[in-house]
């Protein structure tokens, strides 16, 4: 195997242009999804919790400015997955409460996945966050039937 100038083992071989880029795709997709997810996963607990999401409370909680979020609450309107009523807060759509629904979902399943590992509680939920935008429905399956073999 050829080494590279310092010594190092070269990478893995490069894989093909088609596979790779697809790949790449899917990851542009779960980056331009995710926060939507989050936000909208976000404005469900909130009004579970307090009966609307705020604004303000939208903020805090996603440690943004309120003029972010104003930003993001115009992308979910045009988006069909909140709408805002003046005075009265944010709410979910259908197709909101079915996105945050889902999102919750995966959340739990990468969690108990980790924590089925032996990730500490804390770890396993901060890696979560980000582990659910990215997973395949396929590898969420795995990790649901790992978890429960192991329960079980």
């Amino acid at each position: 195997m050829a080494r590279s100038p310092r010594g190092a083992r070269p990478a893995a071989p490069l894989l093909e242009a088609d596979v790779q880029a697809e790949s790449f795709r899917q990851v542009r997709n779960a980056h331009r999804m995710e926060l939507a997810e989050d936000y909208v996963e976000l404005i469900s607990d909130l009004i579970a919790d307090a009966g609307e999401a705020r604004q303000v409370d939208i903020a805090a909680r996603m440690g943004v400015a309120q003029p972010t979020v104003a930003r993001m609450l115009q992308r979910l309107v045009r988006d069909g997955l909140v709408v805002q009523r003046p005075y009265r807060g944010v709410f979910l759509t259908e197709a909101g409460e079915a996105l945050a629904a889902a999102s919750r979902e995966r959340h739990r399943v990468v969690e108990a996945f980790l924590l089925a590992l032996g990730v500490p509680e804390a770890i396993a939920r901060r890696d979560a966050e980000g582990i659910e935008h990215h997973v395949s429905p396929e590898t969420l399956a795995i990790f649901a039937a790992f978890t429960q073999a192991q329960a079980g």
